[in-house]
């Protein structure tokens, strides 16, 4: 391909900075979208019975900012479309399992510690953004105990007194 062949090939600027001011309007735009921002900590009603405070730590570490009503909300999450998809995240976890509102049957409580075994969970994105929910293996080993001696398999959650 000639010198000439080439810049032919490539689009005219006018047309780049037009998909770049236009991308950029979009997503200026979608900030108006109200979902995804109110941001909402529920209060703490009971959490579980925890075996350990190590569980309980590691659990806090690796779980609570999608499994409890004490989500940290950092700054991208109030920027549309990333905090539509943090609060889907939010919403779709405490739904699942919510650590602080053990007071209510918890429908995924038995199958907690299974799905860390498998490591779909925390999900890798998560672990990606928020290192400090990284787990070593000893510490992933020590969550997968925890998480069966507090709620163990029945799939339903332990009465809290027991």
């Amino acid at each position: 391909m000639n010198e000439t062949q080439k810049r032919d090939a490539r689009p005219p600027r006018r047309i780049l900075r037009g998909l770049t001011l236009g991308a950029l309007a979009l997503v200026m735009i979608i900030q108006v979208v109200p979902y995804g921002r109110s941001h909402q900590n529920p209060a703490v009603r009971k959490e579980p019975p925890w075996d350990s405070q190590q569980t309980r730590a590691l659990a806090f570490r690796a779980c609570y900012d999608c499994h409890s009503n004490q989500s940290v909300w950092p700054w991208y999450s109030h920027l549309a479309p990333i905090s539509w998809l943090i609060q889907h995240d939010v919403d779709e976890g405490r739904r699942e399992l919510n650590f602080s509102e053990w007071d209510t049957p918890q429908r995924e409580a038995g199958e907690a510690a299974k799905t860390v075994q498998k490591g779909e969970m925390p999900l890798w994105i998560y672990s990606l953004i928020h290192p400090h929910a990284r787990l070593s293996s000893s510490e992933r080993a020590s969550l997968i105990r925890g998480l069966d001696a507090t709620m163990g398999q029945s799939g339903e959650r332990r009465p809290a007194n027991e």
